[in-house]
């Protein structure tokens, strides 16, 4: 059974970094955030078949996340070094392509684990999704099996709601009526 994180503290983490052009190197913690959102997201493994489709459509939202004060970071288990070399790939070779936030590297697999999405055996992380408020308290967690991508509209949707500080009901859209 998962134990509770939603409302607490996020788990502290850092993590070395590739920047989105594939081209520095860099460190980032969780300290790095405060004072705005920050929309933290795991997927299994670079060179991988969903994880682009996600990776790439977080991206091309960037600036709707950027208009909510809301930072991205993905992360894998992976190496900073092959988050560059998937950057830097051709596309049609199954490159990722520039992007415009950073990428992680949790080799360690710490962070992973206390997020509570380290499939052990395995050494890689489930598509997990997590919105740290300003803060550092963890506000929204989803984890999804390997085979199937996330929402960037869904993420988006669950960041207004919870920066608008109301009630929202079922199916609520931004703009909509609250309890």
């Amino acid at each position: 059974m998962a134990e509770r994180m939603v409302g607490l503290k996020a788990p502290y983490f850092e993590m070395k970094t590739v920047d989105g052009e594939g081209m520095e190197f860099g460190k980032v913690s969780l300290d790095d955030y405060k004072g705005q959102w920050l929309v933290l997201f795991f997927y299994p493994l670079d060179f991988t078949f969903v994880c682009p489709t996600e990776i790439t459509g977080i991206n091309e939202r960037l600036v709707d996340f950027g208009r909510l004060n809301a930072s991205v970071l993905g992360a894998s288990t992976d190496s900073e070094h092959s988050h560059k070399a998937w950057i830097n790939a051709a596309q049609d070779q199954g490159g990722l392509g520039k992007l415009s936030f950073p990428l992680a590297s949790d080799m360690t697999q710490k962070v992973a684990r206390d997020y509570g999405i380290l499939i052990e055996e395995e050494g890689i992380a489930l598509r997990g999704l997590f919105i740290i408020d300003p803060e550092g308290i963890l506000r929204y967690s989803v984890v999804h099996d390997l085979n199937v991508g996330r929402s960037v509209e869904e993420t988006l949707r669950v960041l207004q709601g919870l920066q608008s500080g109301g009630l929202c009901p079922f199916n609520w859209s931004p703009g909509e009526d609250m309890l």
